[in-house]
């Protein structure tokens, strides 16, 4: 996800939120430098030798009691939602509604997960017995994006609690309050639980860089792939442990025998929702050429009724970060001037705040448009002679985060030859809305998992412990009484077990 740092701060001392349609204030808030920042790592390591303890019954609970609390304040959250990051309040439902299924799912499957196991300690340490435990790691300092900011940030904050850890939360500087709101009513639902168990920091990129040398027990960085450089360079100073995902320029595939109808209304949904400011959005497509004319059509005929703005009729909303609309003018006229076609919008599309939805075919595969993050209501079709084309383009990028496969035979199989963290077979984003399948990337979209199982092993550390249960006579493998005939009976036993594979 594209998160390019705001230049222009007027007060150091405080951070103006902002409606990015209207410029209207929406809130103020101080801003957190590096004495507050480590104050509130501070109180989180307090709350931690609480909130650690707690059984998973327990602090299941306090989760679900969250949960409960969001729902009850839906309406108000949503109208936050949308006049502070701007999308339609609909979308900003479905956010909390996929927020609240992971919350759910973390603190139902937190003990399932990580309880202690017992595990076989193998034939030559058959007297003992191998426990695998799983303990908190302790504090997490999570920093969030703008763009799908209860959501995406959700997918560490939750799971990092269910786990046994608290949480240091440092919110985009165009979020703040929703980051805030969010922190707020977790401390409603659970009154008597100690304050820092899941508090909040605000600032700029200053206070971000400030949580990382705080003294936190990993850090889960979700925003631009250079920033997420930045922070895994810093943190491996104090060799603090990282979760970086760092967005992605995500590839949909229509095979020959797709559902055209179909493939078109998903690719135009998925290229263009919350203004194309979506991580895992499409934004490049290959197209069988024998359905390419028919699906380049499609997708233009529905497009072409799709329209941004703030009213209830608008499909979507403006531009939350300003600096990130020039960045999109740009990709469009690279596309143009590397020789793609806009069939469907242009330069002209670009009137800020909002961008209408551009439609680029047969872009060269070296321009910026096909190559980097676009981040903007925009998607490049291009026509492919079969599959294995199809799959080498799409595979031909740093990125690898997410992707979709179109066809009603072989999704499936195309699905597992992209190298790519998740993938989407006749729909898009479905992953994202599963809670038991981990999200993350490869290359430059990071490092690590949120969500399901690997979610919550991500924010644990293991404890292995062997315990010697009795002593074999003669067997003393770890000990100088170990004897000869031991030895030579060893060198006769282990070629019969590991010595006959051909």
């Amino acid at each position: 996800m594209s998160t390019t740092e705001s230049a222009v701060v007027r007060d150091t001392s405080i951070l103006t939120s902002v409606d990015p349609a209207t410029g209207e204030t929406v809130a103020t808030h101080p801003i957190a430098d590096e004495q507050a920042v480590r104050a509130a790592v501070a109180k989180a390591r307090t709350a931690a030798a609480t909130w650690g303890e707690l059984s998973f019954d327990q602090r299941k609970k306090h989760l679900l009691r969250w949960a409960s609390r969001i729902t009850a304040k839906a309406d108000e959250f949503c109208d936050l939602i949308y006049r502070e990051n701007g999308k339609p309040r609909d979308d900003a439902f479905l956010e909390l509604m996929l927020a609240l299924e992971h919350i759910s799912w973390s603190a139902k499957n937190a003990e399932k997960v990580l309880k202690s196991k017992r595990v076989s300690p193998g034939a030559l340490m058959s007297n003992f017995a191998a426990h695998l435990d799983y303990r908190p790691l302790g504090v997490v300092g999570i920093i969030g994006p703008w763009n799908y900011p209860v959501y995406t940030p959700n997918g560490s904050i939750a799971y990092a609690l269910a786990a046994g850890n608290t949480v240091v939360f440092k919110p985009s500087e165009y979020s703040t309050t929703i980051g805030n709101y969010l922190a707020a009513l977790f401390a409603e639902a659970n009154p008597e639980l100690p304050d820092g168990v899941f508090i909040t920091v605000n600032g700029y990129g200053a206070t971000g860089a400030a949580l990382v040398h705080a003294g936190v027990d990993k850090i889960a960085f979700t925003g631009s792939t250079a920033t997420g450089k930045k922070i895994m360079a810093a943190a491996a100073a104090d060799l603090t442990p990282v979760l970086l995902e760092c967005g992605g320029k995500d590839a949909v595939i229509v095979a020959a025998d797709a559902d055209i109808a179909a493939a078109a209304d998903s690719v135009a949904y998925g290229a263009t929702m919350n203004s194309g400011q979506t991580c895992a959005g499409v934004e490049r497509v290959y197209v069988d050429k024998s359905i390419s004319d028919e699906f380049v059509a499609e997708v233009k005929r529905i497009l072409s009724n799709v329209r941004p703005g703030s009213d209830a009729g608008a499909s979507y909303g403006p531009m939350t970060m300003p600096s990130q609309i020039e960045i999109v003018r740009k990709h469009i006229e690279d596309a143009l001037k590397d020789g793609g076609t806009a069939v469907l919008g242009g330069p002209e599309s670009v009137h800020p705040p909002y961008i209408d939805p551009v439609v680029l075919v047969d872009v060269d595969e070296k321009s910026t448009a096909v190559a980097e993050e676009t981040f903007g209501p925009t998607v490049t079709i291009r026509t492919v002679s079969g599959i294995d084309e199809a799959v080498r383009l799409a595979n031909d990028s740093n990125y690898g985060l997410g992707s979709a496969v179109w066809s009603r035979k072989h999704g499936l199989e195309i699905a597992r030859r992209l190298r790519v963290g998740a993938t989407s077979v006749n729909s898009v984003l479905g992953f994202a809305a599963i809670s038991a399948l981990p999200f993350g990337g490869v290359g430059d979209s990071g490092i690590g998992r949120i969500h399901g199982a690997p979610g919550l092993l991500e924010f644990s550390r293991a404890h292995s412990i062997a315990v010697q249960r009795f002593t074999i006579p003669g067997m003393a493998l770890l000990s100088y009484k170990r004897t000869a005939s031991t030895m030579k009976l060893l060198h006769r036993v282990i070629p019969m077990i590991h010595g006959r594979h051909k």
